[in-house]
């Protein structure tokens, strides 16, 4: 049974352990590389998590199977426009994948976005005919814009998809 909660401040270790199992699981599903992410001291990681708790603009999700956390988004509210949000750092554990969690965490993302008034969320997917694609669709979300490059020096392409929610 899948279950999603909000990553606490001394997470911090599974949230980074996490993190770098997804960019080495998912290499290209990331603006960021594993090479970059991995030089981050771990005084960085758990000030990253305690800035997002504490700050009401960020909010990182675990999926949970059991005991195991499993997988990872995270929602931040766009500082340059009110009433909309961004998802980054979706991932899901290869073992766990098939089991609902990534909508489960999507919709976790989605609820939480909505109860702080936000209109309007975004997110970047490598463009394909993936799993990650299928279910953003699924979800709402449609493209926008032009796709452009996952990163610098990458070939692949990602595509900018919104979806409005509820006011």
């Amino acid at each position: 049974m899948i279950s999603i909660r909000p990553v606490l401040p001394h997470e911090w270790p599974t949230y980074r352990d996490l993190r770098l199992q997804a960019l080495q699981d998912s290499p290209d599903a990331f603006g960021s590389t594993f090479a970059a992410e991995s030089q981050r001291t771990d005084e960085n990681w758990a000030a990253r998590i305690a800035a997002a708790h504490a700050s009401g603009n960020d909010r990182p999700f675990f999926a949970v199977n059991g005991d195991v956390v499993c997988g990872l988004v995270w929602c931040k509210l766009s500082a340059a426009e009110p009433g909309v949000a961004d998802i980054y750092q979706m991932w899901v554990d290869p073992a766990a994948r098939g089991l609902g969690a990534g909508g489960a965490l999507l919709k976790a993302a989605l609820d939480w976005a909505t109860s702080v008034a936000v209109r309007r969320v975004g997110l970047g997917v490598t463009l394909a005919d993936s799993p990650a694609m299928r279910l953003y669709q699924a979800h709402g979300f449609q493209p926008v814009g032009a796709p452009e490059p996952l990163r610098e020096g990458s070939s692949l392409m990602s595509q900018g998809m919104q979806r409005q929610l509820s006011a």
